[in-house]
């Protein structure tokens, strides 16, 4: 059984929890320059605007960096690939890889959304796209 500790949304990330909840991949985007924005943060980075609007990711994009994790204490019986995706949209977002081994995943490989539930807790996870 894989152990989640469920997110505790805050003013800035709400919007994103709630669209998991809805199946949808929602960013943050600035509401005066239009600059996407992920982890969501109170101002924006570009401008300086603190007016945000959520923005429907098209749920796709390539894997920029990954590696297997490890617990150091509870292992898990399967690899948990953690990947660095950057979405079509331009925006990067930090999750797991699904339904791929290890040693198939390469940088550059195209990727989607998919929302699972884990211990619990529904998560946006990505997978290979299939061709």
């Amino acid at each position: 059984m894989v152990r989640v500790i469920p997110p505790v949304p805050n003013r800035d990330d709400q919007f994103f929890w709630d669209g998991v909840e809805q199946g949808r991949l929602l960013i943050r985007q600035c509401a005066k320059c239009a600059r996407l924005q992920h982890p969501p943060s109170p101002m924006c980075p570009q401008c300086g605007s603190v007016e945000w609007d959520a923005h429907d990711a098209a749920g796709t994009g390539t894997v920029c960096s990954w590696i297997v994790s490890r617990h150091p204490s509870q292992p898990d019986a399967d690899a948990r690939i953690v990947a660095v995706i950057e979405l079509v949209e331009g925006a990067r977002i930090v999750t797991n890889l699904q339904e791929i081994d290890p040693a198939q995943v390469v940088d550059g490989m195209a990727v989607e959304v998919t929302f699972d539930e884990l211990g619990g807790v529904k998560l946006p996870q990505f997978r290979p796209i299939a061709k």
